[in-house]
């Protein structure tokens, strides 16, 4: 018996050894988390490893997976940022009761969903305030039990998330409603969520406030939700493609469209989503490489979190050559960083329509013989420094076999993750306009907020993302003008945004004519530009209707604008409505002066006309003419 137990002893930490080497080696795949020229970072290590455990087959937890109903709600959220501009996509997730609003960065490859803290010694200064729990009365710590790490108290379950450039996330475990927005038809949910208290490295620094975490594991949002059985076991991404950006993100399962390819994705090889890459074509091609090149390691990885594609050495180099072989023509330039070796080429033109007649169509075969279609602005960026120039989006996996395929590959791409029938669709659509269709057409009446101690129902007050628009009701006043600041920062000192087709770019998003924009004011720093925008109403209208004020805030204060990449990244700093103003007595009756004016103008200098044409006629009837006989008159005297 003691030797049984010994032995058996010894297979558990020879199991347990192996596990740790092997989310070490996941870890040996960098990140590109700063939109700069690495590889994904993934997790270094997992603090709560029987919180977030990738899913084992037969157990309770992986069979409700299958009790998918297509009746199922869906949280249908908009993506805003852009993939180049920013390095990520963001969506808005409201957090406690009442709402917290937050800009989460849309993660695949990550399974913890976490925002700073108000009692956080160490975070940077991000896009919204930090969540504050005492203001929110669902709000419930996670306790301390034996499938967690506990605090130094050993009250409260904690979380840490390392990253192989240096940067980390750890703080507390909590759970409090989430809500998706008043788009969305999912009720409000409570999940669990990271309270950070510390922050570092470029989690520190960058603008969005924290990590949506989509990836596999009990801690995802996915996972909590289709547990709870309100959604379907999928989720659905949609980029904008290049000049656009934002997008759309749908949690449950869709109906896949009739062309949409689909690749086998294995969730025991990790807990990351991974395809079956086969072969890639160049311009129908296919390029000499090993049958296997892509399956090496952690196979070909998918991430949502990354910018660029990154490829074993040997299949980037090919890759790279056949696209040069068939643009020959162009002309190889620097690359807008002199930090990186960028491979650019200019003379290609500014349109994006234009680029598949210059450069090559790239497939990608996967294991079932399906080919996706990647067209240029699936491998290429614009130079930021040179018009008409577009650089490579594809790099080398140095010392490293694993493929990366980041959010360039699916720009303009439905990218459905069907988990509970472990395969990922793919389907080229326009992003931008397929938010459009998704969009609810009603708003949902405002849902119950749930019980802290319950999954179930309560009728409390409602947790839905707060109104925008508590500043009038329809009827009350009449909008003079709506004005708004904002701040949009470029890539670089030399690029100076265009005001003039920023402002027919913000008619066009706001659905109003060009003339209604007007630029008041801006100042400049830095790289950053402060704008003071004015929407004004309509000719020949002198308000606006409070459905169009509605509409109009309601895209501005939810980042509804897709800003193209020239024009660099916006933020809303403020925007207020200012009233019909009550005119003066000049101002209702100035027309009818004014008419009254030219009209007794035109009176008085008609007459005046006729009176000097009668004077003129009377003075020529006076003269007679040469040689007419005239009266003598009598001389009088002196």
């Amino acid at each position: 018996m003691a030797n049984s137990s010994s032995s058996s002893s010894s297979s558990l930490i020879i199991s347990y050894c192996l596990i740790l080497s092997n989310l070490y080696d996941i870890v040996s795949s960098t990140s590109d988390f700063n939109n700069r020229h690495h590889p994904m970072i993934l997790p270094l290590h997992l603090s709560t490893p029987n919180l977030s455990t990738h899913r084992m087959p037969f157990d309770d937890h992986y069979s409700r997976r299958h009790l998918q109903n297509s009746e199922l709600p869906k949280a249908r959220m908009r993506l805003f940022d852009d993939l180049l501009s920013n390095g990520y996509y963001t969506t808005r997730l409201f957090i406690g009761t009442p709402p917290q609003e937050f800009a989460l960065i849309v993660d695949t490859g990550s399974t913890v969903t976490y925002v700073p803290c108000s009692s956080c010694e160490q975070c940077g200064k991000h896009q919204d305030p930090r969540f504050q729990p005492e203001l929110s009365s669902t709000y419930q710590p996670v306790k301390c039990n034996p499938s967690c790490n506990c605090d130094d108290e050993g009250k409260q379950c904690t979380y840490e998330r390392r990253y192989a450039e240096m940067s980390s996330s750890s703080g507390v475990i909590a759970e409090d409603v989430v809500s998706f927005g008043n788009e969305s038809e999912l009720k409000p949910q409570r999940a669990v969520f990271g309270c950070e208290n510390v922050e570092t490295g470029d989690l520190y620094s960058q603008r969005a406030d924290g990590i949506m975490g989509l990836g596999r594991g009990r801690l995802s949002v996915v996972d909590q939700l289709v547990d709870k059985g309100v959604i379907g076991d999928s989720f659905s991404l949609c980029y904008g493609g290049m000049d656009v950006g934002g997008g759309a993100m749908v949690l449950g399962a869709i109906s896949p469209p009739q062309d949409m390819v689909f690749s086998h994705s294995n969730p025991y090889r990790s807990p990351y989503y991974n395809i079956e890459l086969k072969e890639l074509h160049v311009a129908g091609k296919p390029l000499k490489l090993k049958p296997k090149v892509f399956d090496e390691k952690h196979g070909t990885v998918l991430d949502s979190g990354t910018t660029y594609a990154y490829f074993p050495e040997a299949a980037f180099h090919a890759l790279k050559d056949a696209i040069m072989k068939e643009i020959h023509h162009l002309k190889q330039i620097p690359g807008p960083d002199p930090n990186y070796h960028d491979i650019c080429f200019s003379g290609a033109g500014r349109e994006v329509s234009q680029l598949s007649k210059v450069f090559p169509e790239v497939n990608m075969v996967f294991g079932n013989g399906q080919k996706l279609s990647l067209s240029p602005e699936n491998y290429l960026f614009r130079h930021t420094k040179v018009s008409g120039a577009y650089c490579l989006g594809i790099f080398p996996n140095v010392n490293d076999p694993t493929t990366l395929l980041g959010g360039i590959v699916v720009r303009n791409t439905l990218v459905t993750y069907d988990r509970e029938n472990d395969k990922i669709g793919f389907w080229k659509t326009n992003c931008s306009e397929l938010w459009k269709r998704l969009q609810v057409p009603d708003v949902p009446a405002p849902a119950p907020v749930l019980s802290p101690s319950s999954n179930e129902s309560q009728e409390m007050a409602p947790a839905q993302a707060p109104s925008i628009m508590p500043l009038f009701q329809p009827g009350d006043i009449r909008i003079g003008i709506i004005t708004f600041d904002m701040s949009i920062s470029v890539n670089n000192s030399n690029t100076n945004p265009n005001f003039t087709e920023v402002a027919e770019f913000i008619a066009q998003e706001l659905e109003v004519d060009n003339l209604q924009v007007h630029m008041l004011n801006f100042t400049l720093k830095g790289n950053t530009y402060l704008v003071k925008w004015a929407i004004l109403p309509a000719e020949p209208a002198d308000y606006i209707s409070n459905t169009t004020a509605r509409k109009i805030i309601l895209q501005l204060s939810e980042h509804r604008l897709h800003f193209p990449e020239r024009f660099g990244s916006y933020e809303l700093v403020e925007w207020k409505i200012e009233p019909q103003k009550d005119r003066t007595w000049w101002q209702q009756h100035f027309v009818a002066v004014t008419v009254g004016v030219v009209v007794t103008l035109v009176v008085s200098l008609l007459s005046v006309g006729l009176w000097l044409a009668w004077r003129h006629h009377k003075a020529l009837g006076t003269y007679e003419p040469v040689g007419a006989v005239v009266p003598e008159q009598e001389l009088q005297p002196l």
